[in-house]
């Protein structure tokens, strides 16, 4: 088979189609012939060497895949070859086949092709388990969610809108601010031009913002704490500002506020398949009653991934870029 591969870490040409050996699933583990690809920031920071894959996991870069069970490991129930299904990786979307754990599979929902649903599961996983397993955000609460036009933002967008939630988005552009409004968005924050942690206030009453659900990291941190609301809590999923940042305490405590940060790729797979399957009980259903859709900026060959990346990092892009077989 074929797969992208990393020789040597780089800008996007070190993304190499290249043969490589087939996978073979181990037990618990499903083969899966991949017809698609999302195209994620992590990706990128494996490819300029900053984030290597857990041990155990494949090489190659691609965090989730949509395509046909080909073949079962040992052990594996529920499922049966040919069944069309997206997957949340550890790696190996980027590639023609990938051996995935059972419990990481989703079925395609309703009402989504094979080829969109591959740019899903990161991203719901992501929101589900940071937004509503993590900070618990809870109907009539303010969200306020930073790059709101990105994968993750829109779909945060979307889950928070169809639990009941108000929620308040940063963007860099009037054009991606309208398709956050589009989705649902209540409030409209230009980061380039506006103070978010005053906006949001300013749009609360002074309240402030419940929940927040950051990328961004240590450059957005102290402003973050002064757009909490009392209770508030900050989920940080993303350092593209940086890794170290001052914390004032003592504004925590005030507001009683709470700061958490995670991530996804590295958890154990128990715990990948319990926020895979809550997103299958509450996320999913969601798609097939036209509450949440899928917000897909392009398709390219697999082969292009380059291309991909150089998109996902000039940041032109609206929702997820796709890489299909």
């Amino acid at each position: 088979m074929h797969a992208i591969t990393i020789p040597e870490p780089g800008g996007p040409e070190a993304l190499v189609w290249a043969e490589v050996p087939e996978p073979v699933p181990a037990v618990g583990e499903v083969l899966v012939e991949v017809a698609a690809g999302g195209v994620n920031r992590a990706d990128v920071m494996q490819r300029q060497g900053f984030y290597d894959p857990p041990p155990d996991a494949s090489p190659y870069p691609g965090l989730e895949c949509s395509g046909r069970i080909a073949a079962l490991g040992p052990g594996v129930s529920g499922w049966a070859v040919g069944d069309e299904v997206c997957a949340l990786l550890s790696g190996g979307g980027y590639a023609e086949k990938v051996a995935v754990p059972a419990g990481q599979l989703l079925p395609v929902p309703e009402g989504v092709d094979l080829v969109t649903a591959a740019g899903l599961p990161e991203v719901a996983c992501t929101v589900w388990s940071n937004v509503f397993m993590v900070a618990h955000l809870r109907p009539g609460e303010t969200l306020l969610v930073h790059g709101g036009s990105s994968g993750i933002g829109t779909m945060a967008v979307q889950l928070a809108k169809a639990v009941g939630a108000r929620v308040a988005v940063t963007a860099g552009s009037p054009e991606k601010l309208e398709r956050c409004r589009e989705l649902g968005a209540d409030i409209l924050i230009d980061y380039r031009e506006q103070d978010f942690a005053e906006e949001v206030r300013k749009a609360t009453d002074g309240a402030g913002a419940d929940v927040i659900l950051d990328i961004v990291g240590a450059k957005y941190l102290a402003a973050n704490v002064r757009a909490l609301a009392v209770n508030g809590r900050l989920a940080i999923i993303g350092l593209q500002g940086g890794r170290k940042g001052e914390l004032d305490l003592g504004a925590l405590l005030v507001k009683r506020a709470a700061v958490t940060a995670t991530s996804l790729r590295g958890r154990p797979l128990g715990e990948k398949a319990a926020i895979v399957a809550a997103v299958r009980e509450h996320v999913w259903p969601l798609f097939g009653a036209g509450r949440v859709r899928p917000v897909v900026d392009r398709s390219l060959p697999m082969r292009d991934a380059a291309e991909a990346h150089r998109v996902l990092e000039g940041s032109g892009h609206v929702g997820k870029i796709l890489l299909t077989v």
